[in-house]
């Protein structure tokens, strides 16, 4: 079947409940082998993506045969969504999804969650430095009894600015939110459907993966992978947008910066009350003829306003955080889904026509 929607905005009719996560409509199982769905979200992967699905079909056919691939064009600026849409004619698990423009890595995944109808979810990304191959190694750990296995990378083959910079994001993220993100796990994971649930009910605005599964809580266990280097091209994350979304998860989980600029202005009044203090018991005294010193006053009201405005940003950012969320806006826009099996087609509301 062959769903095509075009100017469809989420949540859909019919296709996905008031929360935003598709209705939970397993495929009729009679072998007892778990209905699994891998999310990946796409973005200049076109020379990737036969590779990609070539694997994911290989690897989750040696687990189950009840498997949905989903896969979800962000708005890539180059030729991913046509060799997606050939490649959905290929092979009927796959269920493609194409943006109505680039809204960011992790709505993406949020999409492709809200479609996934599996028992297990595995969200990873498109480049193949996350193998395929090790889904069933995620997969047996969660028999194990629990809800959420992460994959960490042994040694990951990020380049040296870059694994310095996601280390540090995640000491000062674990510090200012009371949560811990392990800087050695990306986005590749497995989770059961309740996490799945839980995940999609959250609507925030703002949003970034690994904190958000870590705020859910659920029984976690991690499993070490290799980590391979990327299969084609070059990353779109730069320094400015890593910091960008640095501050995001640090400002959308943590109230901490206020409780911090707080004391540091309580510090900063008690500090300049107290060295006042001992200048007019000096002038007092005679210890001192006249209060001199014009560059030490100018460097104090300049570091003094610096802080203000500091302080003033900070609070502006959780203002700006108050006012996307009130505007309720959908977390992403729909232009298409497709999906063949045997050649039925159905409308954007997904009834047959």
């Amino acid at each position: 079947m062959i769903y095509k929607t075009d100017e469809i905005h989420m949540p859909m009719k019919n296709q996905l409940t008031e929360a935003g996560t598709a209705p939970y409509i397993p495929a009729a199982n009679t072998t007892g082998l778990p209905f699994m769905s891998v999310v990946s979200p796409i973005y200049k992967a076109e020379v990737i993506l036969p590779v990609l699905v070539e694997r994911l079909i290989r690897s989750l056919s040696l687990i189950t045969d009840n498997f949905e691939i989903i896969l979800v064009c962000d708005g890539s600026p180059d030729n991913s969504w046509a060799v997606m849409t050939k490649l959905a004619e290929q092979h009927s698990c796959l269920i493609v999804v194409k943006l109505s423009r680039n809204f960011g890595q992790h709505y993406a995944m949020t999409a492709g969650l809200d479609l996934a109808r599996g028992e297990w979810t595995v969200v990873m990304d498109c480049d193949l430095q996350d193998q395929p191959e090790e889904i069933h190694r995620l997969l047996e750990k969660a028999n194990e009894g629990f809800d959420i296995v992460v994959a960490r990378r042994i040694e990951r083959k990020h380049k040296l600015w870059k694994r310095i910079t996601s280390n540090l994001f995640a000491k000062l993220f674990n510090l200012m939110s009371g949560l811990h993100l392990d800087s050695s796990v990306g986005s590749f994971r497995i989770m059961k459907r309740t996490v799945v649930e839980g995940l999609c009910n959250m609507r925030e605005t703002h949003r970034l993966f690994g904190g958000l599964v870590e705020w859910l809580g659920f029984d976690t266990a991690s499993i070490d992978v290799q980590h391979s280097e990327r299969f084609e091209g070059q990353s779109s994350y730069n320094l400015v947008r890593l910091f960008v979304m640095a501050m995001d998860g640090m400002i959308s989980f943590s109230n901490r910066p206020l409780y911090i600029s707080i004391a540091l202005g309580t510090i900063l009044s008690i500090a300049s009350g107290m060295y006042g203090l001992s200048l007019l018991l000096k002038y007092s005294f005679g210890g001192i003829s006249s209060i001199s010193g014009w560059l030490s006053t100018i460097l104090a009201v300049t570091f003094l306003g610096g802080i203000i405005l500091l302080n003033q940003g900070i609070l502006g950012l959780y203002l700006g955080r108050l006012y996307s969320q009130s505007k309720s806006r959908p977390l992403y826009v729909i232009s298409k889904i497709i999906q063949t099996k045997q050649n039925t087609k159905l409308s954007g509301e997904g009834q047959p026509i």
